[in-house]
């Protein structure tokens, strides 16, 4: 891939930082946020799309990390962030790929291993805050009481896990706050278990 200028990778990252938070910026945006002109933002815009960097969305004028960009990035000690998950789509896909970030050796490295961000406080008694990070190995198998991630109609949710006979048991972890434990009865193909939280971490 063609380098990029300094300005090409201010823009780059915002618009990676952006996409995050399942917020794809529009060129207006971009330009306020760095004081351009909308002009100049279009120019820079465009060469990232030239430079292979970005994609259009399917998204009503939105734009999406390229699979090339994604593919380079996908290296030792990265680990793709998923984003929300689509009915009946893999959580690995390719689709759900939102960014890389490195995370070195910290939390190993296995093909099945992703990140999610974190929505909420329901589990800070487990140091898990709201905006934070966590590791997540691919598992339909939780040992009961670990903390772990359950898809449930296409949202994901991060609690300790209790699997019995005819139910699922999801506790927070907020005594503070009132959350109530989720019971899942019925188990059937709305409901998935995704894997086991391995670690977490923050952004500074």
């Amino acid at each position: 891939m063609k380098p990029l200028t300094e300005k090409q990778q201010e823009i780059l990252k915002y618009i990676e930082s952006r996409l995050e938070e399942n917020d794809s910026p529009s060129q207006r945006e971009i330009a306020a946020h760095f004081g351009l002109a909308q002009n100049s933002v279009y120019q820079l815009v465009s060469y990232l799309k030239k430079k292979g960097y970005l994609d259009d969305s399917s998204i009503h004028r939105g734009l999406k990390l390229s699979k090339e960009y994604l593919d380079q990035t996908k290296k030792s000690g990265y680990l793709p962030v998923i984003g929300r998950v689509a009915a009946g789509l893999p959580i690995l896909a390719q689709e759900n790929i939102q960014e890389y970030i490195d995370v070195g050796q910290t939390f190993g490295r296995t093909s099945d291993s992703f990140i999610l961000k974190v929505a909420g406080d329901s589990m800070i008694d487990e140091g898990i805050m709201d905006g934070d990070f966590v590791v997540v190995r691919k598992d339909s198998e939780i040992p009961n009481g670990q903390i772990g991630v359950v898809l449930i109609n296409d949202e994901a949710t991060v609690k300790k896990v209790y699997i019995h006979k005819n139910r699922i048991a999801l506790e927070p972890a907020n005594k503070a706050g009132g959350y109530k434990t989720i019971y899942i009865k019925n188990i059937n193909e709305d409901v998935q278990i995704v894997g086991r939280v391995t670690g977490c971490f923050r952004k500074l």
